[in-house]
């Protein structure tokens, strides 16, 4: 799978919509709810009712607008307001490439829309009377999600976590944070006195601030400031890991669940330099930006000259001149623009301030290294069905309809590429965090009763695929077109029950810390990654009954052993063909990576780019 083909797979992967944060036009805003007046520290706020009987509070500032001078400057507190502010409607999206995660109807697909005026955070809670709200010991655990679309796309609008808050009294927040070049980029000409100004990783210090707005404000709303989970998927899920390795972030949250995720941060050389220095930088990196921006500003410039040109210029100028232009300009600037809306970029830097200088998986495992919590690690079992169902090389289409060209191949591809997402995304991360007696869960999740439709099975085209156990988690399966073709009646019994079980494991975690036997105590006991009992790790496996049920598993996957079965693998048709899955593997692995892949005889050089 090129990265190409993963590209084409935003479309399908954005229009689950809840699983990565799409969202249809928005309806009028509610009406206000005098029940839900609170005061915080900018002032009053009134929100509105909404789904299952709960009480939210939309488009919330939690920072500044990082706009003008604070455009790429860690965000700022936000000013207070006069009277009474209806928190009625979300706040806009940061900017992005329109796509099926935010569908301005004003604008095409794959062209800018948004606003940089986006930090908003929302909050659902169960309802309570100003004068009810909890309060001491009597708050309400805090769910803190972030969602994903890596780094460059997506928005909270379309998590709602009405039932999650009402069903099992807790607090949900959902949050912005900036995306792509204006939520991570290094550069000279940025490098302020103040640490967090030059580091680049803007996205997340947002997150950072929006935490910190939760530990000051969220007692407004009935919930513990000291009991804060932090969830995420994909790349929610990656900033989720950042947060436990930021030392901005020490002491904001309790708790965490990655789905999805992983753990990966880049050298600073790659994000700042030249494409051609002699340690080359991403073709994205800020420098190759900067001189893209200038040739457009200057179109009789050829690249030399304009190099030069922003060579020569103080640094000081160049800020300012960048943080003048447009937002649009900055966007198309990253060109190849992902169907779907995403982009290639450098992102979440090794500044040793914000993000350790080191490689994650060695911070993970040593005391000190990170900020260590109770924490929840996951992947969906076949993850990147997700992709290869939009890879001309795995799939045609008759009409509308995906077919598979060789079933055979299909499923081997998909299984090494799915268990190594679970080797960097849980298993290795688990065993890190436990050597260390971490208290550490791990879960994967295998739901895969999707209907045929004419010739397409879905259940094996996609599975258990990247991002449909969001729905799971929020108890929404109102997904749209897509949703019904997936969602049947004949699954529904099924599936609502392994939601419901999901939802009270997640509460549980929120709650205690443990998951346990869920919020009932009466689900089978999900033991952790450290109990198993040949010291190998062990997970929960999310199914249905009739998918087997909740169980114990110790299938546990390492990179070394997954790269050792890719060799013995006779099925492989030609050297070129497994090494291109082994160099698949290793450009998005924690633990093997360039180098091992060198080593192989058969292999020869890395054949990607620097990312």
């Amino acid at each position: 799978m090129t990265r190409g083909d993963a590209a084409r797979a935003a479309l399908l992967a954005c229009t689950l919509a809840v699983a990565c944060g799409g969202r249809a036009a928005e309806p009028a805003p509610p009406a206000a709810e005098p029940a839900t007046l609170r005061r915080v520290a900018g002032g009053d706020l009134v929100g509105s009712a909404g789904p299952h009987g709960a009480h939210v509070w939309r488009g919330m500032p939690f920072a500044a607008p990082p706009v003008g001078p604070l455009r790429w400057r860690a965000p700022r507190p936000p000013e207070p307001w006069q009277g009474v502010r209806e928190a009625l409607a979300f706040g806009s999206p940061c900017v992005q490439f329109a796509s099926v995660l935010n569908p301005d109807p004003s604008a095409k697909p794959d062209t800018p829309t948004g606003d940089e005026d986006c930090l908003y955070l929302n909050v659902f809670a169960p309802p309570f009377a100003p004068e009810a709200v909890p309060r001491g010991a009597e708050r309400l655990p805090v769910l803190f999600w972030i969602h994903g679309g890596g780094n460059s796309i997506g928005d909270a609008h379309r998590y709602d976590g009405s039932r999650l808050a009402t069903e099992h009294r807790v607090i949900v927040v959902t949050t912005h944070y900036r995306l792509g070049p204006f939520g991570w980029l290094r550069h000279p000409a940025l490098a302020g006195e103040d640490a967090d100004d030059r580091s680049g990783n803007y996205g997340t210090l947002d997150l950072v601030r929006s935490l910190e707005w939760v530990r000051d404000q969220i007692a407004a709303f009935g919930g513990d400031p000291g009991n804060v989970t932090i969830f995420g998927e994909s790349a929610g899920g990656a900033n989720v890991a950042m947060l436990l390795l930021s030392p901005r972030a020490k002491g904001l949250f309790h708790r965490a669940i990655v789905q999805s995720g992983g753990a990966r941060t880049l050298e600073v050389p790659e994000a700042e330099s030249y494409a051609d220095d002699a340690t080359p930088g991403h073709r994205h990196s800020s420098r190759e930006i900067v001189l893209d921006l200038s040739e457009r500003a200057f179109p009789s410039l050829d690249r030399a000259e304009a190099r030069r040109k922003v060579e020569a210029t103080p640094l000081d100028r160049l800020a300012a001149w960048l943080r003048d232009l447009p937002a649009t300009w900055i966007l198309e600037a990253y060109g190849d623009v992902k169907q779907g809306g995403m982009i290639q970029l450098p992102q979440l830097f090794r500044d040793g301030a914000v993000l350790p200088a080191g490689e994650p998986l060695a911070a993970f495992a040593r005391p000190g290294g990170w900020n260590a919590v109770p924490t929840v690690l996951g992947t969906n079992r076949d993850e990147v069905k997700l992709f290869l169902a939009f890879a001309p090389a795995y799939v045609r289409r008759w009409a509308i309809l995906p077919y598979l060209r060789d079933r055979a191949r299909y499923e081997r591809d998909a299984r090494y590429s799915s268990d190594a997402w679970k080797a960097n995304g849980a298993d290795e991360l688990a065993d890190a965090m436990a050597a260390l007696r971490n208290p550490t869960w791990v879960y994967r999740f295998d739901w895969d009763e999707e209907p045929r439709l004419l010739w397409s099975d879905f259940s094996v085209i996609l599975g258990a695929a990247h991002g449909l156990e969001i729905p799971f988690v929020f108890g929404n399966f109102a997904l749209g077109r897509l949703g019904r073709v997936l969602f049947s009646e004949d699954n529904e019994p099924g599936r609502l029950a392994l939601s419901a079980q999901m939802r009270s494991y997640w509460a549980a975690f929120a709650r205690a810390g443990d998951p346990g036997g869920g919020a009932s105590g009466e689900l089978p006991d999900w033991g952790s990654w450290r109990e198993a009992p040949d010291g190998n790790g062990q997970f929960l496996v999310l199914d249905t009954a009739e998918g087997g049920g909740l169980r114990m598993s110790r299938e546990t996957v390492r990179m070394p052993a997954l790269v050792e079965r890719i060799l013995a693998d006779a099925s492989f048709a030609s050297d070129e063909e497994r090494c291109g899955m082994l160099a698949e593997l290793a450009s998005r692995s924690s633990s093997w990576q360039e180098a091992q892949y060198a080593a192989l005889p058969a292999c020869g050089a890395f054949p990607f780019e620097p990312r």
